[in-house]
């Protein structure tokens, strides 16, 4: 059995899950999130707790184990405090700015990239550079800041980019460094 699977997952006072089969729904302050999973585990909910175990010993019921059990966990945590992405724009004449939820950066392509902001995601901007994605479905909010760092991923000479808050970047000597 998976040891993350194992633990059970405490509901806070403020939330209120409803299980309908194999249908978990969760409604918090934040919002409401609703997901269908697999046959293969079976949840329980009992006074302020879930507890989800596999329903035979194939592999893929232990596999699905600790999966399905983070996906409520998360769930449950994305209601009652959301979650929160920080991106960073390094690099000269690179920024970001935000007008209504459309999300539009100058990152020395010809025109400025427009991205609209997905349903359930608010964007916000700091000082031009510094960005941050928030929503109450980790999944949505870490797809978003993925595709927010593809348009203009850190290069590895000058460091110029879009990187995650606290990302390293693997630095490589240029031309000068070969002698």
């Amino acid at each position: 059995m998976s040891r993350i699977g194992k633990r059970p997952v405490e509901i806070p006072d403020k939330v209120n899950l409803t299980l309908d089969g194999q249908q978990v729904s969760v409604k918090g302050p934040k919002g409401e999130l609703s997901r269908v999973l697999p046959d293969r585990v079976i949840i329980e909910h009992e006074n302020n707790t879930v507890t989800v175990r596999p329903r035979d010993d194939s592999p893929q019921a232990k596999r699905l184990h600790g999966l399905c059990r983070t996906l409520i966990a998360n769930m449950v945590e994305g209601v009652s405090k959301g979650f929160e992405i920080r991106l960073e724009i390094q690099g000269v004449g690179y920024r970001a700015q935000l007008q209504g939820n459309t999300l539009t950066l100058n990152l020395g392509f010809s025109k400025p990239v427009q991205m609209a902001a997905p349903e359930g995601i608010e964007f916000a901007v700091e000082n031009n550079t510094n960005i941050f994605i928030r929503g109450i479905n980790k999944e949505k909010v870490g797809d978003t800041a993925a595709k927010i760092r593809d348009l203009r991923p850190p290069e590895p000479y000058k460091g110029k980019g879009i990187r995650y808050q606290g990302e390293q970047v693997r630095r490589k000597a240029g031309k000068a460094g070969k002698k």
